[in-house]
């Protein structure tokens, strides 16, 4: 993970990261309809491998475990479960016909009311726009479900495709940082950033 991330760092009151936690640890779902998510739990382990071993799905993404086994995915989902007792974490997948078609991973740092979302879509519901409008849904839910002030976003040098989501949905880019994987290996990774005001003064055409 990367340790200079949120750059922007606004400490906020102890009730009001307090609250944000409590948040976080009433989460069991986001959304609604057949786009809903919910909460990842250990039975899920299985399904998220299948998704995860796609290196479409699995090679942009530096927060994963590696390799990619059932013991790691496992560990995965507890490791967020655990985060989310803590209130600084959640973990979501959505489902499509009993398959796991996507997931979810929330780091959030309460003390500055500011989350971090990282994720990703089964390669049959690419090119669709499904990418965008989820991201942004969940944007929106991140400031308004869990009252954050700062979203911080990271992405690869070769991720082109999140490059341009985050930039059309009008984050701003903050410089680089460097990122470690879970195994120790480290990659540098660009920074965006978007403030709830930001967010909030965005045309809703922007979301679609």
């Amino acid at each position: 993970m990367a340790e200079d991330i949120p750059i922007t760092r606004n400490r906020v009151a102890s009730e009001r990261a307090e609250s944000i936690r409590q948040r976080i640890r009433k989460v069991d779902c986001m959304g609604e309809g057949p786009n809903a998510s919910r909460l990842a739990m250990p039975e899920d382990a299985a399904g998220l491998l299948a998704l995860l071993s796609d290196p479409a799905v699995h090679a942009p993404i530096y927060s994963l475990p590696r390799p990619l086994t059932l013991e790691a995915v496992q560990g995965f989902i507890d490791g967020h479960l655990e985060e989310r007792e803590r209130g600084e974490g959640l973990l979501l997948v959505r489902e499509q016909n009993g398959q796991i078609m996507g997931y979810s991973d929330f780091q959030i740092w309460p003390d500055w009311a500011a989350g971090e979302l990282g994720g990703a879509l089964h390669p049959s519901q690419h090119s669709k726009g499904q990418g965008t409008r989820g991201a942004a849904q969940s944007f929106g839910w991140m400031f308004d479900a869990l009252d954050l002030d700062l979203l911080c976003m990271t992405a690869s040098l070769e991720n082109t495709p999140t490059q341009r989501l985050l930039d059309g949905l009008g984050f701003a880019r903050m410089g680089c940082v460097i990122s470690t994987r879970p195994d120790g290996t480290t990659r540098e990774s660009l920074v965006w950033e978007m403030t709830r005001e930001a967010w909030q003064r965005r045309s809703p055409a922007d979301t679609l």
